[in-house]
């Protein structure tokens, strides 16, 4: 254990911990992370995808200091300021007609998604909410309260239904996951969940932390179709597989729907505290003082964030996401050929899963990886799946590198070479 590590340890508190390995950094550049050992490790998890754009993004940096030069206050609640206002004007401009309306800011996915359920119940009178089985929208109590994730510790809503999200590797097929998604969904329509009630369903175009989930073909334009025939909200929760990171500015565009709000978080600051709501005036609009936190809206985040989606479009981040992308599952479907510890390879662009067949490996797997250099952690309801979300700004070349340290870290695991007790103080989710 590294001494950063251990000094941290006697220090700060556990409690929003979620750890695989002793990892302490100093600093970091672009795809690299400097840890207190000196050694360069290579990022493959970005900070759960905080990280859009890598480490020390010198256009974040610049816009940081502009920002703080001449600094335009703290807040948004009693004051316009401008990096507020032109990141607002920003997002507007990069969603689907109906939910261009007005922009509400906060710090994290959490307290964005914990204000959308406030919200739309609040606007339309609907008491219901529903989500997805495995879903996490955030860790603050009511952000929780309609999440669907088995390893988080608060309790749920009583107003909220989940339903199950189509898995096609465990249900055999594409098809036979969409299928029984969909009954489940209008089984209870017809029986315990009037659909004249729900104000909205939770979604994620891709299940990240239920483990890395992509929805078969046609499964979302039939559940908006359902929506829409209810009148029931789509509140798209883009906070880790948006911005670019699909191949897709957005994520929902990958599969034909078009939500009413969508909800944005972890990399849209770049590695700063930001994010944002993004749907219809008379939801966003429908009460003053509903949701506030003294410092949502500050100026120096917003300015951070207006500097990642101009990046994001200058440099052609998204189309990065798509080729690196491309090249990285490639290299991936490759190793499941030569390990049977791979079960399954899947994502979009730089959101990809890969699940092992057992869970215990697969925490040895990110523990033998991190000594080798490579920085990699796990999702999934049985802690199985290993999450892929690198800095958008990733090369061919690192993603070659990175494969190639995993593929060691495999045969490693699989030979035995891995001592199980290194887990002992890392449990992981």
């Amino acid at each position: 254990m590294s001494g950063l590590y251990a000094r941290e340890s006697r220090s700060v508190s556990t409690m929003a911990h979620l750890r695989f390995f002793p990892q302490a950094v100093v600093g970091g550049n672009g795809a690299y992370l400097t840890g207190d050992d000196g050694r360069k490790l290579l990022d493959f998890a970005a900070s759960w995808g905080a990280a859009s754009l890598g480490h020390a993004h010198p256009a974040i940096r610049e816009a940081v200091n502009r920002a703080l030069s001449d600094q335009a206050g703290a807040s948004y609640l009693s004051t316009a300021n401008e990096p507020c206002v032109l990141l607002a004007e920003k997002l507007l401009s990069l969603v689907p007609e109906r939910a261009r309306g007005r922009v509400w800011f906060g710090h994290s996915g959490s307290d964005a998604n914990e204000t959308v359920a406030r919200m739309v119940v609040a606007a339309t009178g609907r008491p219901r909410i529903l989500a997805f089985d495995g879903a996490y929208h955030g860790g603050t109590v009511g952000s929780m309260a309609v999440s669907g994730h088995p390893s988080q510790q608060g309790a749920r809503a009583k107003n909220l239904t989940l339903i199950p999200y189509p898995n096609s590797y465990a249900a055999g097929s594409p098809d036979a996951a969409k299928d029984a998604a969909l009954a489940h969904l209008e089984k209870l329509f017809a029986t315990e969940v009037p659909p004249q009630e729900v104000a909205a369903f939770f979604i994620e175009p891709i299940q990240s932390d239920g483990g890395m989930l992509v929805p078969p073909d046609g499964f979302f334009p039939a559940l908006e179709a359902l929506c829409r025939q209810h009148g029931i909200l789509i509140v798209s929760d883009e906070v880790k597989v948006g911005l670019g990171r699909t191949g897709r500015f957005n994520a929902f565009a990958h599969f034909g729907i078009e939500p009413d709000i969508a909800v944005f978080g972890k990399g849209l600051g770049g590695g700063l505290p930001i994010s944002a709501v993004v749907g219809p005036e008379a939801i966003l609009n429908h009460a003053v003082a509903f949701s506030l936190q003294t410092v949502h809206g500050n100026p120096v985040c917003a300015a951070a964030a207006l500097a990642v989606l101009h990046t994001i479009e200058r440099d052609n981040l998204v189309a990065n996401a798509e080729r690196t992308g491309r090249v990285l599952r490639e290299a991936l479907d490759r190793l499941a050929a030569r390990h049977a510890l791979i079960g399954d390879v899947r994502g979009r662009g730089l959101a990809l899963g890969v699940e092992l067949t057992d869970a215990r490996q697969t925490a040895l797997t990110v523990y033998r990886a991190f000594q080798l250099g490579l920085v990699l952690y796990y999702v999934g309801v049985n802690s199985n799946v290993l999450e892929f979300t690198p800095p958008l700004t990733l090369t061919e070349a690192e993603a070659q590198e990175g494969v190639a340290i995993l593929g060691q870290a495999l045969a490693d695991v699989a030979a035995g070479r891995v001592d199980e007790a290194l887990l002992a103080d890392f449990a992981g989710w």
